[in-house]
């Protein structure tokens, strides 16, 4: 094996979810991609048909499976599951937490908020970096020479991104450059990370309150990753 053979794994966020409670949904199961969800991953498949992508593996996740299917399909290959690529574990599962619903006010929530650092309300930001660096590094081998693609949810993406550009982990979730849809690309020689992109195929499809980047709307929809 040459050890500057090059690799590209790209790393999806899947589409957008049906959610009409806005709540944060985690890694509860039953949340399917809506319809703009499914043609946010029509859409990726569009583009990424005539990459030389042989590996296309998911989340467990419903609706990171549901993304990849038209991905799979376009590109002939069969959907592979990594538990490591699942969205990160939370204490707010299930509830309603956003801009200007007055969960920062709520007392039982204030242990959860201790430590924005670690973060004290769910998965250490460095247990999701180091799973889904493993994740990345297994699609490389999968694929080495060739192209992968992984498709699993925001916040362990930006993590990922930040651990291999050597950021700080703990960040404002407003500044993730990471819209629906999204793909963060790693490109390996041998096994080595040389390079990391960051495309938007479906941007014209993301609401705009849902872009990078965006600001806050107060009552909107549009919880998890």
């Amino acid at each position: 094996m040459s050890s500057s053979e090059r690799t590209t794994v790209h790393v999806m966020r899947h589409g957008e979810v049906e959610n009409p409670e806005g709540v944060l949904y985690g890694r509860l199961p039953g949340y399917h991609l809506s319809d703009l969800g499914r043609r946010m991953a029509e859409r990726v498949a569009e583009r990424v048909v005539e990459r030389d992508i042989v590996h296309v593996v998911a989340s467990p996740l419903e609706r990171a499976r549901e993304t990849a299917t038209p991905i799979a399909k376009a590109v002939g290959a069969e959907i592979a599951t990594d538990e490591r690529l699942i969205e990160a574990a939370n204490v707010f599962e299930g509830k309603t937490f956003g801009i200007g619903d007055g969960a920062l006010r709520r007392p039982a929530n204030w242990r959860h908020l201790r430590n924005p650092f670690r973060p004290s309300w769910g998965e250490p930001y460095v247990d999701q970096a180091v799973r889904m660096k493993g994740a990345v590094d297994a699609a490389r081998d999968a694929a080495r020479g060739r192209e992968a693609l992984c498709v699993s949810h925001q916040l362990p993406i930006w993590t990922l991104r930040g651990w291999v550009e050597r950021r700080r982990l703990w960040h404002d979730p407003r500044n993730r450059q990471c819209t629906l849809a999204s793909l963060t690309s790693f490109t390996f020689e041998g096994d080595d990370i040389v390079s990391v992109t960051y495309t938007e195929p479906a941007l014209d499809l993301v609401p705009a309150h849902l872009r990078s980047g965006a600001k806050p709307v107060k009552g909107a929809k549009g919880f998890g990753a």
